[in-house]
């Protein structure tokens, strides 16, 4: 479950008329919101995708999303995901379950926040760590906002750090590697899917909105692993860091990744920025580390 707050107490207090540091009362801010999602990984382990949606049976539920607006959710990140409507070849599309969700989500007034990779390496024709992951989701993205070019809200890849690391780092999902520079390899190119993909968006739809999530874990240390804790409280920034082009000489991960032979992909990135419109921050029982 997601909480948008805006001028509020995050811990919920009823702040009606926030306040300026310098005690000046500011303007009224929006009310806070509820927000939500039902969990939709889809990623593969060897030749085998394991699709959450329907082994939790929410792909055959569609009253699930009468239920979530009973709740009195605002928003709910749903998906229009890359390996289920062009599982098979590029550009080969299925929309119909899409089609029909969306439809009940506008009919409900629940405003979704599409996502297009979650968990995923997208379909069996390409990965994390191939040239064709970027443009091939790119095109995805494209073909989506033409099809529903009313949705305003986007996250083209889900947490795209700790899916470079389960995938490419620890081997647990496919590409199944342990290898660090697979590892930033992964991790860029899901950042320049992203960029892509908004940009393909915005193409369709100029108000389109980046929601960009990713686990926010931080690391205590004994002191014989103070350093490693400190590398891995400033790795945990990198997908925000990214995307707002902040990568640059001077930031903590640079000469690592510059000497790494990534350079010119951070330049690149830095270049063409494309900040998040609004940061998911994802906090989970394995966060704190």
């Amino acid at each position: 479950m997601s909480f948008q707050s805006e001028g509020f107490d995050p811990l919920g207090s009823a702040l009606t008329r926030p306040l300026h540091p310098s005690g000046t009362s500011l303007p009224d801010a929006p009310p806070l919101q509820l927000w939500g999602g039902c969990e939709y990984t889809v990623n593969r382990v060897g030749d085998r995708f394991f699709d959450q949606s329907i082994r939790s049976g929410h792909h055959d539920r569609i009253g699930d999303l009468e239920l979530f607006a009973g709740l009195g959710l605002r928003a709910l990140r749903y998906p229009v995901l890359w390996e289920r409507v062009s599982p098979h070849h590029p550009g080969q599309n299925d929309f119909g379950w899409s089609d029909e969700r969306l439809s009940e989500l506008r009919r409900l007034d629940l405003r979704p926040i599409l996502g297009l990779v979650h968990h995923g390496s997208g379909p069996a024709y390409t990965s994390l760590v191939e040239d064709s992951f970027a443009p091939g989701l790119a095109a995805h993205a494209r073909a989506t906002a033409e099809r529903y070019p009313w949705v305003q809200d986007w996250t083209p890849v889900n947490e795209p750090l700790t899916t470079a690391r389960f995938s490419c780092l620890y081997g647990h999902w496919y590409p199944h590697l342990l290898d660090e520079d697979a590892c930033w390899l992964a991790l860029l190119n899901q950042i320049d899917a992203t960029r892509a993909a908004m940009r393909e968006i915005r193409r369709v739809n100029p108000a389109a909105r980046l929601v960009q999530t990713e686990d926010l874990g931080f690391c205590h240390a004994t002191p014989p692993l103070v350093r490693e804790a400190a590398f891995e409280n400033a790795r945990r920034w990198l997908t925000w860091d990214l995307l707002c082009g902040e990568v640059v000489p001077g930031h903590p991960m640079w000469t690592l990744l510059a000497e790494r032979g990534f350079a010119q992909r951070l330049q690149a990135i830095a270049d063409d920025p494309c900040p998040p419109d609004v940061i998911g921050v994802n906090h989970y029982l394995t966060s704190e580390r």
